[in-house]
């Protein structure tokens, strides 16, 4: 694929990945996935380009950066409640829009999963991090990240600096899956938070994107 061939000249993946099943993976998510997508996977393995887009991936080190967990489920069900509420425009039909990729902001990459059969024809949409905008890029997802690491795109939602820095690619480190999440003191979180520029309510449930944050960036105990 042209696009694969061009992420990997401008980012060389870290070398060989575990094996991944994909018609059981698929069979999971009772949904196909896009060719570019599992051959990305493939490749690169879980871990996050320029330290900034973190995809998600069947073997992702927590259930925050697993493709067939349940962030993706969550993520629709508050965009189906933002709509209907018009706490904040959703373009797109939530239950077409399927998270593959976060940003270290907060931004979602959504795979706009129509035709639902075929899924090398889905486009890319990206939602601001608190914010009411969309941004919407007409090709796959390799094919993004491809242009936005090379600097060929400009996503207003991003910073500029994205697509001036040198591409890489960092590999996610292993973590042991534990059942719900490790015990912390949710008013660390919620400091961490405010101090990155996050809305966290005093009190009550941490928002799914900061809890995300969280443990992509802080070491499990």
């Amino acid at each position: 694929m042209a696009a694969m061939t061009a992420l990997t000249t401008l980012c060389p993946p870290p070398g060989p990945t575990s094996n991944i099943h994909w018609e059981t993976v698929e069979a999971n998510l009772g949904m196909p996935l896009p060719q570019d997508y599992k051959e990305l996977a493939d490749r690169y393995g879980p871990g996050v380009f320029n330290g900034f887009v973190h995809v998600y991936h069947p073997h992702g080190a927590t259930e925050h950066a697993d493709l067939t967990g349940p962030v993706p489920g969550r993520i629709r069900a508050r965009l189906s409640r933002d709509r209907e509420q018009g706490t904040h425009p959703v373009p797109y039909d939530p239950e077409t829009l399927f998270a593959c990729a976060v940003t270290d902001n907060g931004e979602y990459l959504f795979w706009i999963t129509d035709p639902a059969g075929d899924p090398d024809r889905w486009r890319i949409a990206v939602n601001q991090a608190r914010g009411p905008d969309w941004f919407t890029y007409d090709g796959t997802l390799t094919a993004f990240l491809t242009a936005v690491l090379g600097g060929r795109i400009e996503v207003p939602l991003f910073p500029v600096s994205l697509g001036e820095a040198p591409a890489g690619f960092a590999p996610a480190r292993p973590v042991p899956r534990q059942p719900g999440h490790r015990p912390v003191d949710t008013g660390t979180i919620r400091s961490w938070a405010r101090a990155r520029g996050y809305d966290v309510p005093p009190r009550g449930r941490i928002p799914l994107e900061v809890r995300e944050a969280w443990e992509r960036r802080t070491p499990k105990g």
